[in-house]
């Protein structure tokens, strides 16, 4: 058996055990992708300081506006805002974990805003006139997908050596290539989803060691996973090789 065929059989068991999840699954991904900001919110309301309390606020009405797919356009923007108000706030614009985190959990909200057009193809960008509404929803997957493999570049590049780790780092590797290219996207998706469930418990496990930046990581996390599932729900996409196999 070659390995096309191979993949083609996993994409196919794939897609028939998802079909009771699937009425589901943008519902779910949606709530897993504000997680991360709606206990941020939790967490930081009992302080009395204008900008947490501006922030607290934001969070909680976006993730409530993005779960119930409401003017998800307005709630990406304030979720973006305050993605680069708590960088500026707390001062970590320049810490790599942060970073890479928050790049893939922006990834995930373009994402968002991608499986809002899939279903309501009004104008996004007044400023881009020659781009056609297929276009748009074809770019933000493009960005969504590239964005939200920063995560497991961040992996890669911290951490000390180990057997275990080289060979975690080379299949995230291979999938975070197939998510970016948009090849068998959606089996990629779930295989990284996979991973993040396993690797979320066993490294970001704040439950036991009381950890405050454990239980930061661990719901971006969950927030991230929530991105990859609107990816393994939507798919790749225009932009990808996906998409170039259908014409052929």
């Amino acid at each position: 058996m070659s390995a096309a065929n191979f993949s083609d059989q996993v994409e196919a068991f794939l897609t028939r055990a998802s079909l009771p999840l699937k009425p589901y699954l943008p519902v779910i991904a949606r709530f897993l992708l504000v997680v991360t900001f709606l206990e941020d919110a939790i967490r930081i309301s009992g302080l009395a300081e204008v900008f947490l309390g501006g922030n607290v606020a934001v969070m909680i009405v976006c993730s409530v506006l993005a779960i119930l797919k409401r003017n998800t356009e307005i709630a990406v923007g304030g979720l973006f805002a305050v993605i680069v108000s708590q960088a500026l706030g707390y001062g970590l614009i320049f810490d790599s974990n942060f970073f890479f985190r928050n790049l893939s959990v922006a990834g995930g909200l373009v994402m968002l805003l991608a499986d809002a057009q899939s279903s309501k193809r009004k104008p996004l960008f007044a400023g881009l006139p020659t781009l056609n509404e297929n276009d748009k929803h074809a770019y933000l997957q493009l960005l969504g997908r590239v964005l939200l493999v920063f995560l497991f570049i961040n992996f890669v590049i911290s951490g000390e050596f180990s057997i275990l780790r080289l060979v975690v780092t080379i299949v995230s590797l291979i999938g975070c290539v197939m998510v970016v290219v948009g090849f068998k996207a959606k089996i990629s998706a779930w295989i990284l989803v996979a991973f993040l469930s396993i690797s979320n418990v066993v490294l970001n496990n704040w439950w036991s060691l009381h950890q405050d930046f454990l239980k930061y990581d661990f719901f971006q996390t969950l927030s991230i996973m929530g991105g990859f599932l609107l990816l393994a729900n939507l798919g790749a996409g225009g932009y990808s090789m996906d998409e170039k196999k259908k014409n052929f």
